[in-house]
């Protein structure tokens, strides 16, 4: 889906906290920032003539968006400080004689205003290669396509084999002891196990991901969304193995209703808050893929969730399953 940067906070923010990605969009804007105590700054005036504007534009938009600015590095300096950069760049620039106070943009809060000035060609274009780059690196890191990105986790493997533990037993009570079609009653449990946690059914979530009737959509879920579905799992097969110790069978109903009963606790629901918050916000930074039913748990994705997925923290898949060979060969027991 488009993103438009211009009102989209969320999307600002990802593009802000994304660390591959930010030294390349630095590498292609070619701007001369001033170096001060080991951070390099834009001054307003800076931002104005980079972006083509007027000084007096940008004072607005820092009225408007103060609070976003600030947490994204936007700063005022004043007294010695002031007088430390004034001495440090008295040949590059000439500062007014009465000047109590100058702001500062780092590089983060540069690109933050650039994606809040409307009226600005220059910032439009800088949105777009914002965008692209962002994409490009992803692709890079995925060889282009994103369907697998959540197997970058290096915590991924051990989450897989473990829902895989407990999704077995699950089928194995279904078969025996839930009362129905082999095929019909399997499909109707899992979408209401699914329709729990992602408030999607099956179908909804694999079309959003354009997966295929073949592509397992438990494959593509990230580690920590696996625990809460193995969570399900488990309850559910106890709940069914549970009747069938008392001499009785339950029906495709009656396991829908424990399901329901299990989604409320309320032990229950920061699991599931957890889930749909990293399903909903990841998912839109690193797949391009917007779940509106749970589009009120969508947030910005951090530098540590992308440096897990693509950046030094991220491992491909192959090498996941040869760094955690011992630890699948005992889980696997």
């Amino acid at each position: 889906m488009a993103k438009d940067l211009t009102t989209s906070e969320i999307s600002r923010q990802n593009i802000l906290n994304n660390p591959v990605a930010l030294p390349r969009i630095r590498e292609a804007l070619e701007i001369k920032p001033l170096e001060f105590n080991g951070v390099l700054y834009i001054t307003k005036q800076m931002a104005a003539d980079f972006y083509g504007v007027d000084l007096r534009t940008i004072t607005n938009c820092l009225n408007a968006h103060e609070e976003e600015l600030k947490r994204n590095g936007y700063r005022v300096i004043k007294g010695k400080e002031l007088k430390e950069l004034k001495l440090q760049y008295v040949k590059e620039i000439d500062f007014p004689n009465k000047m109590p106070q100058l702001g500062l943009f780092d590089f983060r809060s540069f690109l933050n205003i650039g994606m809040l000035l409307t009226t600005s060609e220059k910032a439009k274009q800088v949105r777009s290669l914002m965008l692209d780059i962002v994409i490009s690196v992803i692709n890079e890191k995925t060889g282009g396509g994103t369907k697998y990105i959540n197997r970058r986790d290096r915590n991924y493997v051990v989450s897989a084999i473990q829902e895989e533990n407990y999704h077995k037993k699950l089928t194995d009570a279904i078969r025996d002891y839930v009362v129905g079609h082999k095929v019909f009653k399997y499909s109707t449990i899992m979408d209401m196990i699914y329709r729990a946690v992602f408030c999607e059914k099956a179908k909804e979530y694999k079309k959003l991901l354009a997966l295929s009737e073949k592509d397992s959509l438990r494959r593509t879920l990230y580690a920590e969304v696996l625990v809460s579905v193995s969570a399900f799992e488990n309850h559910v097969a106890e709940t069914i193995v549970a009747k069938a110790k008392e001499g009785g069978t339950m029906t495709v109903e009656e396991v829908g209703q424990a399901i329901r009963e299990l989604a409320v606790l309320p032990f229950v629901k920061p699991i599931l808050e957890d889930a749909r918050t990293k399903m909903a916000s990841r998912d839109f930074a690193l797949r391009d893929v917007y779940h509106n039913n749970i589009a009120a748990y969508l947030k910005a994705v951090s530098p540590e969730e992308y440096e897990k997925f693509i950046g030094s923290q991220s491992v491909d898949f192959d090498h996941l399953l040869d760094e955690n060979k011992g630890v699948l060969d005992r889980l696997k027991q």
